[in-house]
C-alpha cells in the first residue's frame, strides 16, 4: 500500500468500529458518551448509525437485552471509562445469564497516562470480566475490524452472551490506512445462534428410544428453545408424539399456552405441572438450567426420576440434576433430530397416550375454575390477578409482555398465555434485577415497531429507571408501561410479613406517588387506574398512542400478607432460611 492511498483510507478507530458495526447492520445502539469514545460518536453521526442517547447505563443495556431476545440480533450498548463501564455490570450480567448477544464498546484510559490517577480511570476490565461472556481489549487501531468480527463471533456463537470490547482513548483518537476489504464480515453473525451443531446421533437414538417407551412423558423447555429460535420443532414433536409441554419462566411460549398439550409454569410457581412431572417417566428437558425457581428450590424433580437434558452447554447438564441421558447441542437441531427418530411410531405413541394426555386440558380447566374468583375479581384496589387477566385479554397474539423482576415476572409467568408459540412474555430472570420493565419495554418495542409492547413493573422498579421515560418520549417509542403500584417494595415486605408476622417491616415502605401525573408532567400518556372496570378504557387508550409512551398506574393491595402470587399456593409454611417466592 502507497503513502497516497494511507492517506486516502486514513481514519480514526472510532471511525473503524461504526464502520464495522455498520458491517454487521447493527442498531439500534444505547449508550452516554465521554471524551474517550468522541470519535466513534462522530462518526456514527456522519456515517448513520442509529444510535441513542440513553440516561443511565444499566438501562442501555436492559434495552440492548430485550431487544436482542425480541429480534435475535445482537445488541449493542456503548460507554464511557469509569462510571460508565461500572454502570454497565448489571445489565451484563442479565444479559451472560439469559443467554443475550450483546456487543459493548467501552472506552478507557489512555495507555500513555493509565495508572497516574487520571480522571475516572478504575481497573475496569477486572471489574466487567466476570459479568460478560469475554473482554477484548483493542492494543493497536489496526486491529479494530480483527477484534469487532471477533466479538459478533462470539456473542452470537455456543450460548450467546455479551462481549465487552475495551478501547483505550489513543485507540479511538488515533489513526490508521484501512482497506475497504479490511471491513468484510460473516453475515451469519449478525443475529443469534450463528452457528448449530448436532447432538450426537447415537445418543440421540438412545433418547428417542426412551421417549417412546415412555407412559407418561414431558417436556420441560427453558429459555434455550427461544434462543434456539426453536419453538416450531418444539411444537412439532410434541403434537407428533403426543408429549405435554411445561415451561419456566423464561420458556413460556416453547408452545402456544393455548394448546391443550400445555401443562403451565413448572417449579416455584406452578399450575398443574409439578404434578405431572413427579408421575412421569421421563422428562424431555430443553435448553433449561434447572436452578433454583424451575425446580421449587432443587426439589422437582424427586430423585430418581429419568431425565434426557438436551443443551448447547455441556456443563449445564448435571449441574443441578443428573440426566439419564446427556445431548450436547442445538435445541432446534436436537429437536428435530429427535422428530425425526420417533416420526413412524409418532402415531402409535399419541394414541397409546391418549388418556394421559386429555388429564392435561381438564386439570388446567379444574385450576382454572378453582382461581376464577381471583382471575375476575372485582375488588378494589386492583387484584394481580384480574390486572393480568385484562392484559390477556386486550393484548394482541402478536403483542409482547415484558416482565420486570419480582412480582412481575412471578405473577406474569403464572397467568399470563401465549396465544401463539413464540417468545411474547420477556421476563429478565438472567439475573431477576428490578428496573427491567420500561427499559425492556424500549428495546422490545425497536425490535417490533408494529407490535403492541406492554411492561409490567413494580413502583420500586419504575422509580429507578424513570428517567428513560424521557428517552423513550424523545426516541417517540409507543410502548405501555404499567406499574404495579403498591407503595411498597413489595417483594420484601410480603416476605417480611410472612417471615415475622405483622407489623414487622423494616424498608420496605415507599411514598405514595401518582406515576400518571409524573408521566404527563414528562410528555408521555398517563393514567391512573383505581378500579378493575377502570382498565380496559385504559389499557386501549395506551395501547392506541403510537408515537409516546404510555404510563398505566394500576393502585394494587397495600396488604403484604397478599401480595404474593398465592393464586398458585394453596398454603404457604415459611420456616427461617426458606424464599417462598
Amino acid at each position: 500500500m502507497t503513502t497516497n492511498e494511507m492517506k486516502a483510507n486514513e481514519m480514526t478507530g472510532g471511525e473503524a468500529l461504526v464502520r464495522m458495526l455498520l458491517a454487521f447492520k447493527a442498531g439500534p445502539m444505547f449508550g452516554m458518551g465521554g471524551f474517550q469514545l468522541l470519535p466513534f460518536y462522530d462518526a456514527a453521526r456522519r456515517l448513520g448509525l442509529n444510535h441513542n442517547l440513553i440516561n443511565d447505563e444499566r438501562c442501555a443495556v436492559f434495552s440492548a437485552d430485550a431487544y436482542a431476545k425480541v429480534s435475535g440480533r445482537v445488541g449493542l450498548v456503548d460507554a464511557t471509562l469509569g462510571p460508565g463501564a461500572t454502570n454497565l455490570v448489571t445489565g451484563l450480567v442479565e444479559a451472560l445469564n439469559a443467554g443475550s448477544p450483546i456487543v459493548a464498546i467501552v472506552g478507557d484510559a489512555q495507555r500513555d497516562h493509565a495508572g497516574k490517577n487520571m480522571t475516572q480511570e478504575t481497573d475496569q476490565v477486572s471489574i466487567l470480566r466476570p459479568a460478560c461472556k469475554e473482554i477484548l481489549r483493542i492494543e493497536a487501531v489496526q486491529r479494530i475490524p480483527e477484534i469487532m468480527r471477533r466479538a459478533f463471533a462470539m456473542a452470537t456463537s455456543g450460548r450467546p452472551g455479551p462481549v465487552v470490547v475495551d478501547v483505550p482513548e489513543d485507540i479511538a483518537h488515533g489513526t490508521w490506512g484501512f482497506e475497504e476489504r479490511d471491513f468484510d464480515v460473516d453475515p451469519a453473525h449478525e443475529r443469534a445462534p450463528a452457528l448449530r451443531c448436532r447432538p450426537d446421533a447415537e445418543v440421540a437414538r438412545r433418547a428417542a428410544a426412551m421417549i417412546a417407551e415412555a407412559k407418561r412423558p414431558i417436556m420441560l423447555c427453558g429459555g434455550g428453545v427461544h434462543i434456539s429460535d426453536a419453538t416450531s420443532e418444539a411444537t412439532a414433536l410434541a403434537e407428533a408424539c403426543g408429549i405435554p409441554v411445561a415451561h419456566t419462566l423464561t420458556g413460556k411460549g416453547a408452545i402456544a399456552c393455548s394448546s391443550p398439550l400445555n401443562a403451565g409454569l413448572f417449579g416455584r410457581y406452578d399450575r398443574i405441572a409439578n404434578a405431572l412431572i413427579e408421575a412421569s417417566d421421563c422428562l424431555l428437558v430443553v435448553g433449561c438450567k434447572l436452578g433454583e425457581i424451575a425446580t421449587k428450590r432443587f426439589t422437582i424433580p424427586g430423585p430418581g426420576r429419568p431425565v434426557i437434558h438436551l443443551d448447547i452447554v455441556a456443563e449445564e447438564m448435571g449441574r443441578t440434576y443428573e440426566p439419564e441421558i446427556k445431548l450436547w447441542g442445538d435445541a432446534k437441531a436436537g429437536l428435530a433430530d429427535l422428530h425425526a427418530l420417533l416420526a413412524d411410531g409418532a402415531a402409535a405413541q399419541r394414541t397409546a397416550r391418549a388418556e394421559y394426555l386429555a388429564e392435561v386440558p381438564k386439570r388446567m380447566a379444574a385450576w382454572r375454575e378453582e382461581v376464577s374468583d381471583r382471575l375476575n375479581s372485582d375488588e378494589s384496589p386492583v387484584h394481580m390477578a384480574r390486572l393480568i387477566t385484562e392484559i390477556q385479554r386486550l393484548l394482541p397474539a402478536d403483542g409482547y409482555l415484558i416482565a420486570d423482576g419480582g412480582f412481575a415476572a412471578h405473577w406474569g409467568g403464572l397467568l399470563f398465555d401465549t396465544k401463539q408459540a413464540g417468545r411474547g412474555f420477556v421476563p429478565d430472570r438472567g439475573f431477576a434485577s428490578i428496573g427491567y420493565g420500561l427499559p425492556g419495554a424500549m428495546g422490545a418495542q425497536l425490535a417490533r415497531p408494529e407490535a403492541t409492547v406492554v411492561g409490567l413493573t413494580g413502583d420500586g422498579g419504575f422509580n429507578m429507571v424513570l428517567g428513560e421515560l424521557e428517552t423513550a418520549r424523545r426516541m417517540g417509542l409507543g410502548c405501555t408501561v404499567i406499574v404495579v403500584n403498591n407503595a411498597a417494595s413489595g417483594y420484601v415486605k410480603a416476605l417480611q410479613h410472612l417471615m415475622y408476622g405483622a407489623g414487622a417491616y423494616q424498608s420496605s415502605d415507599l411514598a405514595e406517588t401518582d406515576y400518571a401525573a409524573i408521566a404527563e408532567a414528562m410528555g408521555c400518556h398517563g393514567v391512573r387506574v383505581e378500579r378493575p372496570d377502570q382498565l380496559e378504557a385504559a389499557l386501549r387508550s395506551a395501547f392506541a398512542e403510537r408515537a409516546r409512551p404510555s404510563v398505566i398506574d394500576v393502585m394494587v393491595t397495600r396488604d403484604p400478607a397478599r401480595m404474593l402470587p398465592a393464586v398458585d399456593n394453596r398454603a404457604v409454611q415459611v420456616k427461617k432460611g426458606d424464599r417462598v417466592a
